[in-house]
């Protein structure tokens, strides 16, 4: 929805708003005529709530396109991801903390694995733990000194970590390293643009002593970037929607993303229970929350369809703690589906439901991809159609026109 067109219709009260974003939470069965892992799992609360919701799926770019996480959780936003496109690395900052300048540019890193042959054979270095990413973010600033740029190397989470590059004349129109793919080797950087070579040789520059630098580890002995971008401004939340919001999320990127929109992101420790209780203890000063569970997407990369259900059940068996805070208005949904049988993420829509006391619950009573293809919402809503109507189910939109 453009914003010019819904500021003036935005009215306050003391309603308040809650969407969780199950990272990841769409699926496809494992064989053919089976069930995905959302209809696998056991979730008596998530569908005692749908039966009394407005549910359907809902598509974050469009029709066959595979969200990122950042384009994904800009449309559950309310920001058209085409629009107000950024890159992983300026997620990552954000979400770090780290104040980028006019002159940076940034990466998300990913320490990986290749052998002998310099063929990746494992995107994520076996998921090391974030201590071992510290450590290596160490050697890296130890060792690597470019002509003429300043390095930042930072321990983002796991095996993430951030690189941001500071120069005069850097250029974010680069391509990624990063190869999406095992079997094959990292992919140069090629600028997409003439005034970006320079830029590109410096980031050469970085993979090249990176290798070297880590020749001697295992299993993280090589780097893989991708999101080459810098910091944007965007309109900020609390003024496009008339919502103090609080972003809840453990792992760095998701907390970067509500802080490029104006969220505060509050520290809410490593697990879904510390983030229920951050809800609670806050509950009095926002009016919207952002709550993010990212392992269900995590085994869904990894390929375990069993874990991913596991995951579900779990968000399932909390639901009622959060619903406990009695928002007025609830969204259940992910960023994008994240099927096990493919190990990414993927362009199938969503399932999402919206909650009220107003919204005139459909007839769908399970929450599950073939049950809300169903739901009033419809089997292809936008996602950056929620917001607006998380405003109207909480009495904060006037009317339009006379």
């Amino acid at each position: 929805m453009d914003f010019d067109f819904l500021a003036p219709l935005i009215k306050k009260n003391g309603s308040k708003i809650v969407l969780l974003v199950m990272d990841g939470l769409g699926g496809i069965p494992e064989e053919e005529g089976g069930l995905t892992e959302l209809e696998t799992a056991a979730t008596p609360n998530l569908d005692a709530l749908a039966a009394r919701s407005l549910c359907g799926l809902q598509e974050p770019i469009g029709p066959g396109i595979a969200p990122g996480s950042g384009p994904g959780h800009l449309a559950l936003f309310g920001y058209d991801p085409v629009r107000y496109e950024v890159g992983r690395g300026a997620l990552s900052a954000a979400g770090l903390g780290f104040e980028l300048t006019s002159h940076d540019i940034a990466a998300r890193g990913n320490f990986c694995s290749v052998d002998e042959a310099g063929l990746v054979t494992d995107r994520r270095a076996g998921r090391i733990p974030t201590a071992k990413n510290a450590e290596l973010c160490e050697l890296l600033r130890s060792r690597i000194n470019l002509d003429s740029a300043e390095v930042f190397v930072l321990p983002e989470k796991d095996y993430r970590f951030l690189l941001v590059l500071r120069g005069e004349g850097l250029r974010e129109e680069l391509t990624d390293t990063d190869p999406q793919a095992l079997g094959v080797p990292p992919l140069p950087v090629r600028a997409l643009v003439p005034e970006a070579e320079s830029t590109a040789a410096l980031v050469d520059q970085f993979v090249g002593r990176a290798k070297e630098a880590l020749a001697a580890e295992h299993p993280a002995n090589m780097v893989l970037l991708r999101g080459f971008s810098s910091k944007p401004s965007w309109p900020p939340f609390l003024e496009v929607f008339g919502l103090g919001a609080a972003a809840i999320a453990v792992y760095p990127m998701y907390k970067g993303v509500a802080d490029l929109v104006g969220m505060e992101v509050l520290e809410a420790g490593d697990t879904l229970e510390e983030e229920l209780a951050t809800v609670e203890r806050v509950w009095g000063d926002y009016d919207f929350f952002y709550v993010h569970v990212k392992k269900i997407d995590s085994a869904g990369e990894d390929g375990d369809f069993a874990g991913k259900v596991a995951l579900i059940e779990e968000v399932d068996r909390l639901l009622p703690r959060l619903l406990a805070n009695k928002p007025d208005v609830v969204i259940v949904t992910g960023d994008h589906s994240t099927p096990a049988a493919m190990k990414l993420h993927s362009w199938h829509p969503v399932p999402v439901m919206v909650h009220s006391t107003v919204c005139r619950p459909d007839a769908v009573v399970r929450f599950s991809e073939s049950a809300c293809v169903t739901g009033a919402l419809g089997p292809r809503m936008r996602a950056v159609d929620l917001m607006p109507l998380a405003l109207a189910n909480a009495g904060r939109v006037e009317k339009f026109g006379a």
